[in-house]
């Protein structure tokens, strides 16, 4: 069973990762799916496919089984409401810092147009595209002020 699982583990752990998208719980279907080969394993039939089609079928069935599971969805809630604590506290320690630097008031001193895009993403959190659709700028123009705007706070640093 052991050279069973080092010759198949890590292509099966993709295909269960690939479904599931948790590493942890990827690992744990892993695991179940080596136990219910072993158990099952007098009910492989070589005359019907290759083992490895077999296991993947296997580790594919308990992938898809647990993000059915009701355990599997109240997981997913709460690893987003962890995910969401984690990136305000994030979120929270980066402008703390950029005070403590002294940065924030270096963006403030930027013109008014570098200034706004710099903090709409490095402060408050907000994809390029988002500033871009808050601003009614075209993407390519908060793009660009936000590499002007670094460039300029480089001249600071140099």
């Amino acid at each position: 069973m052991q050279a069973l699982y080092d010759m198949y583990s890590g292509a099966l752990l993709g295909v269960i990762a690939r479904i599931i998208q948790h590493q942890e719980i990827a690992e744990d279907v892993l695991q179940e799916t080596f136990i219910k080969i072993w158990n099952s394993s007098t009910h492989y039939d070589a005359s019907k496919g290759r083992l490895f089609t077999w296991m993947m079928n296997i580790a594919r069935n308990l992938a898809i089984d647990k993000v059915r599971s009701k355990d599997f969805r109240n997981t997913a809630k709460n690893q987003d409401i962890e995910n969401n604590v984690d990136s305000i506290d994030a979120q929270s320690k980066i402008t703390f810092n950029a005070d403590i630097l002294g940065l924030k008031d270096m963006v403030t001193a930027l013109k008014p147009e570098f200034h706004t895009v710099l903090d709409m993403v490095y402060f408050k959190g907000y994809t390029h595209i988002e500033a871009a659709e808050e601003l009614n700028l075209p993407l390519g123009t908060v793009k660009t002020r936000i590499r002007m705007a670094i460039l300029e706070l480089r001249k600071y640093f140099n």
